[in-house]
């Protein structure tokens, strides 16, 4: 009978600490992402290297302090994917990161997939906004765009350097 209690105790300990894991990951540390109003969405222009305020509405974000790469964001541009390529960096390795499944204006895969295709165009927003990792942005045709963290060439050649201590 003891072995039963043992056994049970143990199931027991494990699916707590399976539930506990789970929240950790999915809601815990997350919160709304702080903007500086006006400048909510910065790009890099191809000409020079600090990042410019664009036009952006109804900006809604998370991040997180335990980790850069939680940073996602959508919003709104009314600027054209023409006009931006004319005058921002494309950034070419754009990988979009899966998010919280609760933050739902946020699909990575769909964000994937129309990059692949073309039909959405990414952009460097800031380089080494932490060192080792670079903030992203996709806009698609009708305006509608995404923001992200990713590791950035520097970062993935030396996981070394950077966050990854």
């Amino acid at each position: 009978m003891s072995g039963k209690l043992i056994a049970g105790g143990i199931v027991l300990i494990a699916a707590i600490a399976g539930i506990a894991i789970y929240w950790l990951q999915i809601y815990a540390f997350y919160e709304p992402a702080t903007f500086q109003p006006g400048a909510e969405i910065q790009l890099t222009p191809i000409l020079g290297e600090a990042p410019e305020a664009i036009l952006a509405e109804n900006v809604e974000g998370i991040d997180a302090t335990s980790s850069p790469l939680r940073f996602r964001a959508c919003f709104h541009t009314p600027m054209s994917q023409a006009m931006l390529t004319e005058t921002y960096r494309v950034y070419d390795q754009a990988e979009p990161l899966v998010g919280p499944p609760w933050f739902d204006c946020f699909n990575a895969e769909k964000i994937g997939e129309a990059l692949e295709t073309g039909e959405a165009i990414a952009f460097l927003s800031v380089h080494d906004i932490v060192p080792g990792v670079d903030r992203v942005v996709a806009v698609f045709p009708n305006g509608n765009a995404y923001a992200w963290h990713q590791l950035n060439d520097k970062l993935k050649e030396d996981p070394t350097k950077g966050i990854l201590k």
